[in-house]
């Protein structure tokens, strides 16, 4: 390993840590948006959920 010399420090670009966190972010909450519309938009199901929450409606 070398000591990088004052060119090549200034081509580095940070930053792909947190746009890789912000888009698997933004996909998790689109979803988690999808599934909730679709559970709650039909016209009758179920849904159980941990703990022994359970909700149904028709």
């Amino acid at each position: 390993m070398h000591k990088l010399s004052d060119f090549e420090l200034s081509k580095l670009k940070g930053g792909e840590a947190i746009t890789i966190a912000t888009v698997m972010a933004i996909l998790a909450i689109a979803l988690v948006t999808v599934i909730t519309y679709r559970l709650f938009a039909s016209k009758s199901g179920n849904a159980t959920f941990p703990g022994g929450f359970k909700f149904t409606w028709d």
